[in-house]
This record gives C-alpha cells, structure tokens and sequence, in this order.
C-alpha cells in the first residue's frame, strides 16, 4: 500500500498549491521576505515605528461553513476568516502586517479549497495584510466527503503610544455603530436550527429579504473594517475605543472597550434592524433579548468618540459607504451593557 490508498493524495496537495500560488502572491506587501512554500513565512516589520506593538488574533468561522458546503459555495467563507481576526485585532488600533491559515479536509478536493484560499486572499487585500503562509491537512475519516473546515491567525503593529485600551475613553463619549452585512459569522447554530425546525432549503426566498434567498442572505461575508477604520484613526477622528460585534452580540462585546469604573447605555431603537434578523426572531420565536445576545443586529463594529464629534464621525462613514448611527454613551458604572 502506499500513502493514496490509505486517503492522501500528495499529487492533489501539490495541485492545490499551483492553483492558490498567484491568489496567495498577489497579498504581498513590502515586507514580505521569501516566497511560497518554506517552512516559516518571513516578514520584516515595517519602518517608522518608535516603540513597536505587535498585536495578534486568531479565529474560525463556525457552522457557517455547513451552509458554505451545503451550498457548495466556497469562496466568501475566506473573507469571513479574515474579518473574524483582523477586525478584532483592529479594535487595539493595531494595522493588520500579515495572515496565516489552517484548511484541513477529509479528502483534498483542489478546487474547492482553492475557492477557499481565493477568499483569504481578498480578505487580505481588502485589509491590506500578507497571506504570508498556511497549513493544509487532509484527514481520511475525519471529515466527511466535502467537508472541511478553516481556521486564521494573523498579526498586526501599532504605536505604543497609540495602543487603544480603554484608558483613553471618557465618560460622555458617544458610541457610534457601523453597519453589518448580514449574520456575520456568529449565531449559525441557532440559525441552523430555526431553519431545519421549518423544513426548508436555502433556496426559499421570504418576502422580508426583497427577492434575496435564505442562502444568499446568510454566506454574505463578514465586512471588513480595517481600511476605513485605520483612514480615520489617520485623519481627525479622535477614536477613545472601539468593539467587534461578534459571539455574544452587543451585550457583550461593547463593554470590553470600556475603561475602569465606566458601562455604556444604548438606545435599542436608534439603528436599523436587518431584515435577516427580524425574519430569524419571528419564525424562530426568538425573544429580543436572546436575539440581541445571540446576533449582531445589524451592527458589526463600534467606535468610542467625543460627542462633540460624533457628526463628522458619522459624516466619515456614510461617504464611505458605511451607514453608522449613533447608539449610545459612556456613563459610570461597573463595566454594564445598560438599555
């Protein structure tokens, strides 16, 4: 016997890495020392910085990817694994430097996990880090026939003076939301389960999403925040603090922003409420506190400014094509989520 007959295929890995090569290459920056396929990825940091902090994260996308399989659809779920880290990493105020990844499969399908790695890759680009390297597994009876499953970590830098920790907010700063895409990639158990309770498929189109499928609705990518974000933390917005909206939704998530003695009030009617989200409650009888502790709402990141400034800060995103509401402000407290 040899190594194919007990379920690896080392011609379709080396398949899979011509097929990635010019997706993974075309995320390079400056900095990138070597090319694919050493052993380590080399990256040197970028000039300019007087006290350097590397700031790092790692992360999944879920059940999303059942969906994702479910739909043969494997180009979007990339751009999820990268939102999922760079978007936390970017709440330091830290510029994502570059991406790792780990795709590991029952049986090495090239294709599909090339679509798979051309998602990374415009996940990178659109943050503007390096795919500096990755891991690929194939797992004969691990997985089943078509199933995979990915994982990122990636590494950003900010000024230390810069580091955003909590110490730079204020209480009477105003909270301002910006926009989701949709689920994001938090919540897809329950989803997951509200959806086999109707016996439906991801082709059914309810009205509330305009001629949108279930499908369609629920793989929209996760949307990236760092270009903006970064622009702005360069221009003349003052940003104290900043959240991701993920596992936990706003309850949770908003407070690890804060500083010591501080919690945030937020007005539950101030932003919209995206139409996946309200068809999910209402088939799935969701209460509104399970929903908004379960979902983003429509809210995927969140920034801490002075109130003075939360006009042109609005201002900022909207002509970015990002709507932002104003949703709420720091008070004092014990670190509490208050509505």
């Amino acid at each position: 016997m040899d190594y194919k007959d007990a379920g690896v295929d080392i011609e379709a890995g080396r398949d899979f890495v011509t097929q990635i090569r010019q997706d993974v290459q075309s995320t390079y920056r400056s900095e990138v020392l070597g090319g694919l396929g050493g052993f380590g990825g080399c990256f040197q940091l970028p000039s300019g910085y007087q006290q350097p902090i590397l700031v790092s994260g790692t992360d999944g996308v879920g059940t999303k990817l059942k969906i994702a399989q479910e739909l043969n659809r494997h180009d979007t779920v990339g751009i999820d694994l990268v939102a999922m880290c760079v978007n936390d990493i970017l709440t330091s105020g830290a510029e994502p430097l570059f991406f790792l990844d780990y795709l590991a499969t029952g049986k090495l399908n090239p294709q599909q996990l090339a679509d798979v790695v051309k998602g990374i890759a415009q996940g990178c680009r659109l943050s503007g880090c390096a795919l500096l390297g990755g891991e690929t597994a194939e797992m004969p009876g691990f997985y089943q026939l078509g199933e995979y499953d990915i994982a990122g970590f990636c590494v950003g830098v900010v000024e230390k003076s810069q580091l955003l920790d909590g110490s730079k907010i204020q209480v009477g700063d105003v909270a301002i939301a910006l926009s989701s895409t949709g689920v994001h990639s938090n919540g897809f158990s329950l989803v997951r389960k509200i959806v086999a309770s109707l016996n439906i498929s991801w082709d059914y189109s309810p009205k509330i999403l305009g001629g949108q499928t279930l499908g369609e609705a629920l793989i929209t990518p996760t949307r990236i925040y760092v270009q903006p974000i970064l622009e702005a933390l360069r221009g003349e917005i003052e940003i104290h603090g900043m959240a991701h909206i993920t596992g936990g939704g706003l309850p949770e998530n908003l407070p690890r922003c804060l500083g010591q003695n501080q919690s945030i009030k937020v007005d539950l009617d101030s932003w919209e409420v995206l139409p996946i989200f309200r068809w999910l409650a209402e088939v799935g009888q969701v209460s509104p506190e399970a929903m908004l502790e379960t979902f983003n709402m429509g809210i995927g990141f969140v920034v801490i400014v002075p109130a003075e400034q939360a006009d042109l800060t609005r201002n900022w995103f909207e002509v970015r094509n990002i709507p932002s509401y104003k949703i709420g402000e720091v008070t004092p407290g014990n670190g509490t989520f208050d509505w």
